[in-house]
This record gives C-alpha cells, sequence and structure tokens, in this order.
C-alpha cells in the first residue's frame, strides 16, 4: 500500500497516512508541503517528507499489538487520510502556538528546579495544533523519574503532557550550530536522517592521527560527515588485501603491514623491509622485465 509519511516535529520519527484529503481537497500531493492531520492523540500540523510502501510491523501481530501512550500504526486500518492541506488561517494559528512556547519551556525549567531534576535538559517545547497536548523534548545522562514533575505542568498548562528524552544528535539538530567547516551543521541544515557514525569510519578513512577532538562534533559524538565518504572507502578497501596476508610480489613475498584506499597501495614488509606497492586489478604490480 502507497503511503505519504508526516512529520511532526523533527525529533520525531515519521508517520504514515493515506495519501489524500478526508476534505476533498486537491489530491496533489507534494514532498515538504504542510498538511493538517487527524490522529488518535488529536489534530496536528506536520510536514510531509516522502512516499513509502507501507508494512505492519514484525513484531505486531493482530490483536497482540501493545497499547501505548503513543501514536501506532501496526494495521492497515490506522493508516487514515489526512485532513487538508494547511491554508492560511492554519499558519497564522501556528504561529500564535509558538509564540508560546518561550513560556512553555521557562516554566517547565522553574519546575525542574523545583524537583531538584538537576539532571534534565531541556531542549524545547512543542504543542499539539489543536492545544491539547505539551511535549517536552530533554536530554540527560541518567535516569530521570519525571512523575512529579508532569503533575505539576499538568495543574499548571491544563493540558496533556508528554516528556520525551532524546540523543544528543537530535538536540544539536534541534538546536543548530556552526561547524569546524565554517558552514551551518549538516543534521540541522539538510541531514534528514542522522544514522549511525562508527569509529570503524575513522580507521578505514585513515584519520586516527588527527585525533579525538578532530573527530567529534558540537554535540560531542563523531562527526556526521564521516559519514559521506564511507561507501566509497569500503568500496575500494574491499579490492585490496587485508592486514596481515602475504602475498607476492617481485621482490618475494610480502606481509601487508598496511593498505592505502584512496591510492590503492599496500604497505609490505619484505625481508625486513617496508616497502610500497600499487595494487591493481587484484595484484601486486611487478616491474616491467628487461627486454633481451
Amino acid at each position: 500500500m502507497k503511503v505519504v509519511k508526516v512529520r511532526f516535529h523533527e525529533a520525531d520519527r515519521e508517520y504514515y497516512f493515506l495519501p489524500e484529503f478526508s476534505e476533498g481537497m486537491d489530491p496533489n500531493i507534494r514532498e515538504n508541503s504542510q498538511v493538517i492531520v487527524e490522529t488518535t492523540l488529536g489534530t496536528d500540523l506536520g510536514v510531509i517528507t516522502g512516499w513509502a510502501d507501507w508494512q505492519p510491523s514484525q513484531d505486531c501481530e493482530g490483536d497482540n499489538c501493545k497499547n501505548t501512550n503513543t501514536l501506532t500504526q501496526d494495521k492497515a486500518s490506522d493508516i487514515k487520510p489526512m485532513l487538508r492541506p494547511v491554508n492560511n488561517h492554519d499558519l497564522k494559528k501556528a504561529k500564535e502556538i509558538e509564540g508560546r512556547n518561550k513560556d512553555y519551556l521557562s516554566k517547565c525549567k522553574e519546575l525542574c528546579d523545583k524537583h531538584g531534576l538537576t539532571e534534565m535538559k531541556l531542549i524545547e517545547v512543542g504543542e499539539s495544533f489543536d492545544e491539547r497536548r505539551l511535549t517536552f523534548y530533554f536530554i540527560s545522562d541518567t535516569r530521570v523519574d519525571f512523575r512529579e514533575l508532569v503533575r505539576d505542568l499538568v495543574k499548571n498548562f491544563h493540558r496533556k503532557i508528554r516528556l520525551q528524552q532524546i540523543g544528543v544528535r537530535d538536540a544539536a539538530k534541534m538546536c543548530g550550530d556552526v561547524g569546524p567547516c565554517g558552514l551551518p551543521l549538516c543534521c540541522k541544515n539538510w541531514l534528514n536522517v542522522i544514522g549511525n557514525v562508527s569509529p570503524e569510519f575513522i580507521k578505514d578513512q585513515e584519520l586516527s592521527h588527527r585525533g579525538a577532538d578532530r573527530m567529534t562534533g558540537p554535540c560531542g559524538r563523531l562527526k556526521c560527515c564521516l559519514r559521506f565518504e564511507e561507501e566509497v572507502y569500503k568500496y575500494k578497501l574491499n579490492k585490496l588485501p587485508k592486514v596481515g596476508d602475504i602475498i607476492n610480489t617481485g621482490a618475494g613475498k610480502g606481509k601487508v603491514k598496511s593498505v592505502h584506499a584512496m591510492k590503492q597501495t599496500v604497505r609490505l614488509e619484505i625481508d625486513g623491509a617496508i616497502v610500497e606497492y600499487p595494487y591493481l586489478e587484484g595484484r601486486v604490480c611487478k616491474k616491467p622485465e628487461d627486454k633481451k
């Protein structure tokens, strides 16, 4: 079943909707356009992020799906049409809602101090379009018991309260910053899916000598840009022998001490000496034989 993906907040996952509007509007669905949708949690404003082929979750079958306080879409019947594209009235209301976020965040910080939740660092707050729900996004290095905080927030705001812990990468994406390259952070500027960045990327790209400080971003994690060229390095490394392999050369057998992906060369130990050879088409290049 073909569906569209809609995201309500950049720190939340995408949800699926039928590519049509229940209010009989123009069915022309455009990526990055804003829409009003109705969910089991209420009415909200989201952005269409793309298209997908919907399939039921592998860990949810029939009536065995667990009920949670979040939006679930584990059955085909959970996929509903969107209400309508946003109009000028919707945009005006959304701006008014956003204008209240600063006060919500300030009050929540005050209540965090009251309950001694110093380990919680509030990042952002979002109010649903129907004004019935507030979601506070925070980061923390430890487990947080915020039950008393939630009770106070409900009393103060008379809204449904949702506290969502996010990672430091997501926090950087929400807050934004400037990278060492002098440009806005990729995660904030254009990178929709942050993905995983492994220390193995540093080894593959021969960057270990640069030190940990130069390999980490403002979020304190490995830079997302390490992912951009990893596929090329993996492809080129697969064409080279592994460290420790014994291969034949024109100067005799050599043990591979290291490889260079971009240059497609190998450093070999031959009779106690370290030499570097080009490695092309699955073999070490030999010097041309002298013509007789």
